[in-house]
């Protein structure tokens, strides 16, 4: 169930972007200083373009970001969830819909132009963005090349709100028909909580055994929570210690 938005009361009249002096309305600092000094609300503001009577676009993102429990809750509203707040419709849907798309892409597109392993931030935001929005666990695999390139991305399976099943024969068999010489595996904690599990520990071991047996070197395993990232390959060197990383 949608939460009701917030009651702001009377005094929020002044924060109507109309009623604003030039060098505070969201639109003319984002043009003026760039988007980084935007807050959340505003950048969402500047998308709605509008309010509604009695309350200007600053008031309604914001309260919107309250409904929604936060910026990262709110990339995982599809059209029906945005639909059911009073003052947003289908063209204010379409736009923030359409702008939380974009930078899926953007991040998608980041990730094909880096070396994956040169950058593993690259590949922690790209997944953040990826994964924020799913509400059941998703394990899956990034193909890479001798230069650490990515070639594909695949979703190995779909599990729960608390585990997956993993196939790691389906896995190697998938990276072999790819072409690739190694393999970023990755899956989500919807909980939000980054820690490793002793199961993903030991499926970590279990897949870089198995790999090194074949051929196709397991570079990391990077799990995504709330808005964040883990890599293994960091945190747990001694998972992948037997493995010499070969540039191209």
């Amino acid at each position: 169930m949608i939460a009701p938005l917030p009651s702001t009361g009377e005094s929020t009249m002044v924060q109507f972007i109309r009623e604003l002096e030039p060098s505070s309305r969201p639109r003319e600092r984002l043009l003026e200083y760039g988007p980084a000094v935007l807050s959340d609300g505003e950048l969402i503001a500047v998308l709605m373009r509008t309010g509604r009577r009695g309350r200007g676009a600053v008031v309604e993102a914001n309260s919107l970001l309250v409904a929604a429990g936060g910026l990262p809750e709110l990339a995982r509203w599809g059209p029906s969830e945005l639909l059911g707040i009073p003052g947003i419709g289908p063209a204010k849907a379409a736009t923030l819909l359409a702008s939380l798309e974009l930078g899926h892409r953007i991040a998608r597109a980041r990730l094909r132009e880096s070396e994956v392993l040169g950058d593993p931030a690259v590949v922690g935001d790209y997944l953040v963005r990826r994964l924020q929005v799913e509400r059941r666990e998703i394990f899956g695999f990034l193909t890479v090349d001798s230069r650490h390139r990515l070639i594909r991305s695949h979703e190995h399976s779909l599990g729960t709100r608390s585990q997956a099943p993993v196939d790691p024969a389906d896995l190697f068999r998938r990276a072999l028909s790819d072409g690739a010489a190694g393999v970023v595996v990755f899956h989500n904690h919807p909980s939000g909580q980054l820690e490793p599990s002793r199961d993903d520990l030991e499926l970590t071991r279990r897949l870089v055994q198995a790999g090194e047996m074949i051929g196709v070197a397991v570079w990391d395993h990077v799990i995504v929570g709330c808005g964040q990232w883990l890599s293994l390959r960091r945190s747990r060197p001694g998972l992948f210690a037997s493995q010499t990383v070969v540039s191209g």
